[in-house]
């Protein structure tokens, strides 16, 4: 077998490997969260969930939405919660990664529109395999929240 022939034989496994990785994922339930007007950031929750046998992470966020999109996680700092950018969010084989409020987030960082109620939005997340999931996310009011007086 040449050289030529070898390259491509791997491109196609990788390609296949990356495609099949990408089909055991599944994203439940996402939204983006409404912002109020004149805000230039926002938060995307989800929960991923992984069918495959292999421990995968989330490693990179994308959406045509904003500029600028990251991977989150809130931090308790000396009892002050704080946001912090991470390299990666672990999902673990045959199981889920909640992103939610007060944790693992996709932040949706400079918007480039503001966004409307009930819009979606596309999210792209790209896997440590290679792979990458794109979906679409509707845009939410925030919940309620119940403070404890």
């Amino acid at each position: 077998m040449n050289p030529s022939a070898i390259l491509a034989a791997l491109t196609l496994s990788a390609t296949a490997f990356a495609a099949a990785g990408a089909e055991s994922i599944s994203v439940v339930e996402p939204y983006v969260r409404l912002t109020p007007p004149g805000s230039r950031a926002t938060a995307a929750y989800m929960v991923v969930k992984n069918g495959s046998e292999a421990n995968l992470a989330i490693v990179k966020a994308d959406s045509p939405a904003a500029k600028l999109v990251e991977l989150h996680t809130h931090l308790n700092d000396g009892g002050v919660m704080r946001m912090r950018q991470v390299k990666e969010i672990p999902l673990p084989a045959k199981g889920e990664a909640v992103l939610a409020p007060g944790g693992y987030h996709v932040m949706l960082i400079d918007l480039k529109a503001p966004l409307k109620e009930g819009e979606k939005i596309p999210i792209s997340l790209g896997f440590s395999d290679g792979s990458t999931k794109t979906f679409e996310a509707p845009v939410k009011k925030p919940q309620a929240q119940m403070h404890a007086h």
